[in-house]
């Protein structure tokens, strides 16, 4: 089973930075769609931006333009760039493992607070 670790959230101050990272466990990293998803109390999960084994992103409408996906398989870990944070971007993002449908794996989240 594969396992997802998220690194990187914390506070800060809105126009900020911040670079998440996911480890995975495992040898199969490099043929699994990765992905970020944050989940705020009370709402839905909904994506962030997502990275297919060929390297192909989508990113979510409010995220476009501020943030990055991308993936290093060497290190079987994908990051995701955020710039020009808000305080809506407020949340828990989770790191995110498909393969078809035998793999649908999750982190246990990482709290991003934005605020001054």
């Amino acid at each position: 089973q594969v396992q997802l670790v998220e690194s990187g959230g914390g506070l800060v101050q809105p126009g900020g930075s911040l670079r998440l990272s996911c480890v995975a466990s495992g040898r199969s990293f490099s043929v699994y769609t990765m992905g970020w998803y944050r989940q705020t109390q009370g709402n839905q999960r909904e994506v962030v931006a997502t990275i297919t084994s060929g390297g192909s992103t989508t990113y979510g409408d409010s995220v476009k333009g501020r943030f990055t996906i991308s993936r290093d398989n060497a290190q079987n870990t994908v990051y995701l760039q955020m710039n020009s944070l808000s305080p809506e971007d407020t949340a828990v993002y989770y790191c995110n493992a498909r393969f078809g449908i035998s793999i649908n794996r999750w982190g246990q989240g990482t709290q991003v607070t934005v605020s001054s």
